[in-house]
C-alpha cells in the first residue's frame, strides 16, 4: 500500500521540483512516487527489480535515475540546496574510501561510459565525497579514483571553497601550495604538520578537535547501502547517488 511506503513530502518536492526537466509529449509518471522510489532503492541498497511494487515498475525507476543522472539533475539539486545553506565560519575537508563491488570494477568498454567514467579494474576501493561541511551538512564533494592523493583531491575542490575564517583538515592536506592558496582567500589553515616537515607549522589544537564531525558526516552517508558499496559501473550514476543521499540526509 502507498501509505506504507516512504514518500517525500509535498514541501520537499516543492524545493526540488524546480530542477526537474520539462516533460515533452506524454506526461511523466508521478514524480513524487518515482523519486521516492529511487531514494528508497539507494537507501536500502536494493537491486532495482526488488523495489516495492507500490513505486511502480522498477524499470521506470531505473530509467528515470539513469536519464536524469546523465543530465546532471541530481547534481544540480544538491548544489542549489547547499548554496542556500548558512554561510560557514569554518569548513572541513576530508576523504573517505568506498568499496566497489565486482560488478562495478569489471566493466569493459561500454557505450555511454567513457574511460574517465569507468571503474578501474585493478582497484577495489574508490575515494569519494571530499566533503566540506558545517553544522553537520555536506557542502561539496568530488568523486576520485581510490589511489589519488589528498593533495590532488584538494586541488579539485579549491575553486569551490566558500568564504570562511578557517579550514580544518588532517595532515594529508599539509602542503605549502594549499596553505598559500587558503591564505590568499583569507582562510586560516588548521592543519597539523606532516611528519616530513623539518619545521612544524603551528595550528589551533582545540579547534582541530572539531574535525571528528566530518567523519560523522561520512558515517551518516555510508548508512545508505548503495553508497557504502558501489554497484554502479559509471561514475556519473554513482556520483548522482551520492548527491541524492546528501540532499535527503542534510538538506531536505
Amino acid at each position: 500500500m502507498m501509505s506504507d511506503l516512504f514518500l517525500l513530502s509535498e514541501s520537499q518536492m516543492a524545493r526540488i521540483s524546480t530542477h526537474f526537466p520539462l516533460a515533452h509529449g506524454v506526461p511523466r509518471v508521478d514524480d513524487r512516487r518515482v523519486i521516492s522510489g529511487i531514494i528508497y532503492v539507494i537507501k536500502h541498497g536494493l537491486q532495482w527489480k526488488d523495489a516495492p511494487k507500490g513505486y511502480g515498475p522498477h524499470k521506470t525507476l531505473y530509467n528515470r535515475f539513469i536519464r536524469w543522472s546523465r543530465m546532471g539533475v541530481f547534481d544540480r539539486i544538491f548544489m542549489d540546496l547547499a548554496a542556500q545553506g548558512p554561510k560557514p565560519e569554518r569548513i572541513m575537508i576530508d576523504a573517505t574510501h568506498l568499496k566497489a563491488h565486482r560488478t562495478a570494477a569489471s566493466l569493459q568498454k561500454k557505450k555511454g561510459c567513457s574511460p574517465s567514467y569507468r571503474a578501474h579494474q585493478r582497484r577495489a576501493e574508490f575515494q569519494a565525497a571530499r566533503g566540506m561541511r558545517w553544522r553537520r551538512q555536506a557542502a561539496h564533494h568530488v568523486l576520485t579514483e581510490g589511489q589519488i592523493s589528498d593533495h590532488k583531491g584538494a586541488r579539485l575542490m579549491l575553486g569551490a571553497l566558500p568564504a570562511a575564517k578557517a579550514l580544518l583538515g588532517d595532515r594529508g592536506y599539509d602542503s605549502n601550495w594549499f596553505r598559500t592558496a587558503l591564505a590568499d582567500r583569507s582562510i586560516e589553515a588548521c592543519i597539523p604538520s606532516s611528519k616530513s616537515r623539518k619545521v612544524e607549522v603551528p595550528h589551533d589544537k582545540k579547534l582541530y578537535r572539531q574535525r571528528h564531525k566530518i567523519e560523522n558526516m561520512f558515517g551518516h552517508l555510508k548508512n545508505w547501502q548503495r553508497i557504502a558499496t558501489r554497484y554502479d559501473r559509471c561514475a556519473h550514476t554513482f556520483f548522482s547517488a551520492i548527491c541524492i543521499a546528501a540532499t535527503v540526509a542534510f538538506w531536505l
